[in-house]
């Protein structure tokens, strides 16, 4: 197990990516398995996306046009979320801690994409994007550049996240 851990690691460093999540998902590739007969949402969800981008697309419509079961079924029941030096460590934590306020942000604001990249291995995948973010969020001017990291597995046919982390900025006015 070890030998494995450390190819998979070693992999992360010669892409230059900060995937260890995403590595540490192919060691143990059960850690992030999902089952439509243990879990509800998926059953109910018809919703299919081909690509992990369709997912993070989607996903950021549904905050965008407040469906918080919309964007709570693309995420993996033990998703875990880094955002502003805070963690939520699975679907339920977040639905009752950030959701709502993730939803009416990105209705307030409007996202212009600067970049986006995407790294597969397999059944998963990481969809990196930077972005520029401007609006006005409960009386304050929002203008800041954003970082996002998703990573996505692919179970049972269907790309869920399981990981987030956003970081943003404040642009400073000349």
């Amino acid at each position: 197990m070890k030998i494995q851990h450390a190819s998979a690691v070693r992999t992360a460093r010669l892409l230059g990516l900060a995937l260890t999540p995403l590595m540490l998902a192919v060691v143990h590739p059960e850690a992030h398995a999902m089952s439509s007969a243990t879990n509800p949402s998926l059953q109910s969800d018809t919703a299919n996306f081909d690509t992990p981008t369709d997912v993070v697309n989607a996903f950021h419509a549904a905050l965008k046009r407040d469906d918080a079961t919309a964007a709570l079924n693309l995420m993996a029941e033990d998703v875990v979320i880094f955002e502003s030096g805070g963690v939520e460590r699975n679907r339920a934590e977040y639905e009752t801690h950030h959701l709502k306020s993730d939803a009416a942000f990105s209705a307030a604001t409007t996202r212009t994409p600067v970049s986006q990249t995407i790294a597969s291995y397999g059944n998963l995948s990481s969809v990196m994007s930077v972005e520029f973010v401007k609006g006005t969020f409960r009386d304050r001017p929002i203008n800041s550049r954003s970082v996002e990291t998703m990573v996505l597995r692919k179970t049972e046919g269907r790309w869920r996240i399981i990981h987030i982390h956003w970081s943003s900025s404040a642009i400073q006015s000349k």
